[in-house]
């Protein structure tokens, strides 16, 4: 399962114009996960939807249009889950 979160939103105060949003992608399968956390910025301008009635939804939505290619995030995060699982290398010594 992978889950969309927004964690933050910078804003400015004079029309709560988005400038940035905090977000993260986290894949969980049983024991084993994987996360990715970024940021997405905007220019300046006027704000399009008031600040109050901004949704977790419609800003993902902003993150995937701009920038942000959600099929390919959630590509990795299953790879690194699937290598985690299925290591390929390992390290330590032979002896205690």
């Amino acid at each position: 399962m992978i889950t969309w979160n927004i964690s933050q939103l910078d804003r400015k105060i004079a029309d709560g114009f988005v400038t940035t949003a905090h977000w993260q992608a986290i894949a969980i399968d049983g024991d084993v996960s994987a996360s990715v956390h970024s940021t997405c910025l905007w220019n300046e301008g006027n704000a399009i939807i008031p600040y109050a009635n901004l949704t977790k939804e419609i800003v993902l939505g902003w993150i995937w249009a701009n920038g942000v290619d959600k099929e390919a995030t959630e590509a990795t995060l299953l790879a690194q889950i699937e290598a985690k699982k299925t290591p390929v290398t390992a390290t330590g010594v032979p002896w205690n």
